[in-house]
């Protein structure tokens, strides 16, 4: 998708610039809460694929559950870890507790990630600046490739 770049850089940009204006973070410190986000949403974006792959193919003898995602290379993501659960998180809930509490959830699920994931990084952050975040990275992803050339290098990812 050519410009897709730029939509991408003006994300990041945004997300840098809420970060100066409502955080008490340095510069150097933006980093982990923001690919953390991104993390987030691209994974559950794989988990809905899959999701709806293995729709239909369970029985009650035999439900789908964490081993059957994890057997097609996805990461197993409880319900309260899930980027489009947190994106809905009702006013006046404590979105910083809620994504710290969806990193855990995500690594007691995932053995590979244990101590992996920024599992204190959202405390930090007030609400107003947590939510403007998730909403800037609640990228609509309905495109089947999502393919982004930065200077000097070219990236391509299934979403």
């Amino acid at each position: 998708m050519p410009g897709n770049h730029n939509d991408i850089e003006k994300r990041l940009w945004g997300a840098a610039d809420e970060l100066r204006a409502n955080s008490k973070l340095k510069a150097s410190e933006y980093s982990l809460p923001v690919l953390g986000l991104i993390f987030l949403k691209y994974a559950d974006f794989k988990f809905r694929q899959v999701e709806q792959d293995l729709k239909g193919k369970g029985s009650e003898r035999r439900p789908i559950g964490k081993l059957h995602y994890q057997a097609q290379g996805v990461l197993y993501l409880p319900e309260n870890a899930r980027f489009s659960n947190l994106i809905r998180l009702p006013e006046g809930t404590d979105i910083g507790n809620a994504i710290n509490e969806a990193m855990k959830a995500i690594e007691s699920e995932n053995e590979e990630l244990k101590g992996v994931l920024p599992v204190d990084a959202y405390t930090k952050l007030d609400n107003s600046t947590l939510r403007t975040l998730l909403k800037t990275f609640n990228i609509d992803q309905n495109h089947p490739r999502w393919s982004v050339t930065l200077p000097g290098r070219h990236l391509r990812q299934d979403l």
